[in-house]
């Protein structure tokens, strides 16, 4: 496949977006570990706090990544910048107008999974980013589009069942799309998102509308606070 900016222009872009933006790094990490506090231990508004981080964290990516930077190098970056709204407009109408996600952390192989894929996201990508020879600003930050993506799906994990398909639907088309930059940008981390993906695919084929209130969700037992 023929890209139309090369490797240095694509780190390029990272080092630019880093500089610039610092330290909005460090605030997108703690929204992660408040969306983590949040799934360990519940509130009655937690479902709706999880579901604005999540989709605070896709407006970012839309707009302060891919229409501020990456579109100087590659004109898809529009589309994906619709994408990534469209994801975060998602999270919103269904987290948090709608009410109809809930995130609870359980002892299931579900759950596991999706700890594994944020401990990635969050400590080995980073990790094995600098393994790998890049280094800071020219790295892919959380907050970027492939650490983002393993966050975001990692925490659909924790979803309480019965739960919508349409917020995995973007996280996992993401998924497949960044996992190319493991072969044609030299990104091996990103080979996770193979990982994610199908693991999305599993959530996706597992989901079923929710009823007509959280009283008929399988699996949930009463909020704290």
């Amino acid at each position: 496949m023929q890209l139309p900016f090369s490797i240095d222009q694509f780190y390029g872009v990272f080092r630019e977006y880093n500089t610039a933006l610092w330290p909005a790094q460090v605030v997108l990490v703690a929204l992660a570990l408040a969306a983590i506090a949040l799934v360990l231990v519940p509130r009655r508004w937690s479902g709706v706090a999880v579901s604005a981080i999540l989709a605070f964290l896709w407006a970012w990516l839309g707009l302060a990544y891919h229409l501020a930077f990456f579109t100087s190098i590659n004109p898809l970056a529009y589309a994906f910048a619709g994408i990534s709204l469209a994801g975060a407009g998602i999270f919103f109408w269904q987290g948090v107008v709608r009410r109809t996600l809930d995130f609870r952390w359980t002892s299931s192989a579900r759950s596991w999974v999706g700890a594994l894929l944020i401990v990635f996201a969050l400590v080995l990508y980073p990790a094995w980013s600098y393994y790998a020879g890049h280094r800071y600003p020219a790295v892919p930050t959380f907050g970027l589009p492939c650490p983002t993506t393993l966050f975001t799906i990692g925490l659909l994990a924790f979803l309480v069942a019965p739960y919508p398909r349409s917020p995995l639907i973007v996280p996992v088309l993401w998924s497949f799309v960044g996992v190319q930059a493991a072969f044609l940008l030299g990104v091996p981390q990103d080979l996770g998102l193979g990982v994610a993906g199908v693991f999305g695919l599993v959530l996706i084929a597992r989901a079923r509308a929710p009823g007509v209130g959280p009283d008929s969700r399988e699996g949930d037992t009463p909020e704290h606070g």
